[in-house]
């Protein structure tokens, strides 16, 4: 972004962990034209170890906005439908619906090592992003004025990183910065381990699906995904017993035969493996003063469905216009406690439904045992009832949440949230919702996405029936950068309204990160939402238009 303002501070913002949640922080804060220090424990990058693997197509637009979501499409595994198992017989196959045009795929598979390299790539070829690897912090000082990071060095100095404000993500070392700022992590620890190979080789047929197995007869009573990579790598992940020890599987020969038994007798090379437990859990609270957790630092699900940094990097990108736009003056500080209003809400989102997924595949009692059979039994005679398909629980794929209940969003009464959509499916579009990525008309002729312009700043898509130039003039004094479009000109196919659901009596408010903040119908109504939208204090008179 360029021709913005000077900052209100000379100080920069800290990114605490750059893994792909903060690599997309520092990036994104760098956007809004903002300096940046991203700082990390390790010496260096880890050199492998894919962790990580499917990327949702909502967080391949943010990556876009950083000029990596291409590369990131292109060069993983697409996939567009999940098959369901049970017992080696197919249950059915779940197939995803975009309800604007995206230029990406529902998913995308691909090892989190690259995807970080991609993003490196980015993050280097930026001057306003400074990184400085080997600074493990031992305490966070805070004032009115900034944040101070004190981090220790590998020969053993200190040194003392100063800045405006901090989005810490830092991953599996949470519980340090956790702890210096006084954030609970409450939750539950599950028993069952889960053993993951990611295996080269060649499955023919399975390169463009997920595959879920329930109680297949290489691993009874337990459950087997199979996600494609690139590279003609696939990922396994068996359900194993809380006992289960990788080293003594594999010393034994019995690691091979369990891969044997999927596979065949076609050659492998094991990538990578590794064995984990799910953690579900979150933090009591986002914002601490001037630090606001994010990603795996702020809350663990378990990984069926892809929640985890499917989360984070939303986390990111609603932390970063937040701090943006208060260091740009463009917003009261006010703003950034709304971090924890949204994103709390996501991850606790994300938690209920992977408990939900956890309880099907993990049952503690032979009630629940018994209702589970039931239920699989019953798909597996009516594989087209939706209403049985949908008891099946092997995980609800990520999805942007919505951000119904935030302080920063103006309800609609003729476009109310319906709550919590089919599984495959994005909400109708609704104050809170992520907007569809439709395509606008711009003077001259061009093109340019919905969500693109938003993330420019604020975008107001204006109806026939209303004064564009009003809304424009009410918005004059707001700071940020503004984009005002008359439908009139902007939709001359009427695709967008037609994405939206939009009449022309309304217009429609979209916030930085492209979610809806309001469905207007009349230009005070909606430059009082754009207004409300980042958080800034209105200075004009109403219109009374």
């Amino acid at each position: 972004m360029t021709s913005l303002p000077a900052l209100q501070t000379d100080r920069p913002a800290l990114v605490l962990g750059s893994g792909p949640v903060g690599q997309t922080a520092a990036l994104l804060l760098a956007e809004w034209g903002v300096p940046v220090v991203l700082l990390d424990a390790r010496p260096a990058r880890d050199p492998i170890g894919s962790k990580a693997l499917c990327q949702q197509r909502d967080v391949l637009d943010v990556w876009d906005h950083v000029g990596a979501g291409r590369q990131i499409a292109d060069e993983g595994v697409t996939w567009t439908r999940a098959v369901t198992l049970y017992q080696g017989r197919e249950l059915f196959t779940q197939g995803f619906v975009d309800r604007g045009r995206s230029p990406f795929p529902p998913f995308v598979n691909i090892g989190q090592n690259r995807t970080e390299e991609l993003l490196d790539e980015r993050i280097h070829a930026n001057p306003l992003i400074t990184e400085k690897w080997g600074h493990t912090v031992e305490s966070v000082e805070q004032d009115d004025q900034g944040i101070t990071l004190v981090c220790r060095l590998a020969d053993g100095s200190l040194e003392r990183v100063s800045g405006a404000w901090c989005i810490a993500a830092p991953g599996n070392k949470g519980h340090l910065v956790r702890d210096m700022v006084g954030m609970s992590f409450e939750g539950t620890t599950f028993e069952d381990q889960f053993l993951i190979c990611d295996i080269r080789t060649t499955l023919p047929g399975w390169e463009l699906e997920r595959r879920f197995y329930f109680d297949p007869e290489w691993n009874p009573g337990r459950q087997v995904l199979i996600h494609p990579c690139p590279d003609s790598v696939y990922r396994i992940d068996w359900q194993v017993p809380p006992a289960y020890d990788v080293d003594a599987e594999e010393a034994s020969g019995a690691l091979e035969a369990r891969i044997r038994k999927i596979i065949g007798d076609a050659d492998y090379e094991i990538v990578w493996k590794s064995v984990y437990r799910f953690h579900a859990r979150q933090v009591d609270q986002m914002v601490a003063g001037r630090l606001l957790m994010a990603g795996d630092g702020a809350h663990l699900v378990a990984p069926f469905g892809a929640r985890g940094l499917n989360s984070g990097v939303p986390d990111a990108e609603n932390a970063a216009w937040k701090v943006a736009f208060v260091m740009r003056g463009w917003a009261d500080p006010s703003l950034v406690a709304t971090y924890h209003d949204e994103r709390h809400a996501a991850a606790a989102e994300n938690l209920e439904v992977t408990a939900a997924t956890m309880r099907f595949l993990v049952p503690q009692t032979e009630a629940e045992w018994a209702q589970r059979r039931s239920i699989l039994e019953a798909a597996q005679a009516a594989p087209e009832d939706l209403a049985v398909r949908a008891q099946v629980n092997s995980g609800r794929m990520a999805e942007p949440f919505w951000y119904v209940d935030s302080p920063l969003t103006t309800a609609s009464a003729t476009h109310p949230f319906q709550g919590r959509p089919p599984k495959g499916e994005d909400p109708a579009p609704a104050p809170g919702v992520i907007a569809p990525d439709v395509t606008v008309t711009l003077a001259g002729g061009s093109k340019a996405r919905v969500r693109s312009l938003a993330r420019r700043g604020l975008l107001v898509l204006v109806g026939a029936d209303l004064d564009a130039d009003a809304v424009r003039a009410g918005l004059s004094t707001v700071g940020c950068p503004v984009t005002v479009l008359a439908l009139t000109d902007a939709d001359p196919d009427g695709s967008v309204a037609a994405a939206l659901g939009s009449t022309a009596a309304e217009a429609w408010v979209i916030r930085p990160d492209a979610h809806i903040a309001a469905v207007a119908t009349s230009v005070d109504e909606a430059v009082a939402a754009a207004y409300r939208a980042v958080g800034a204090v209105r200075q004009t008179a109403p219109t009374g238009a």
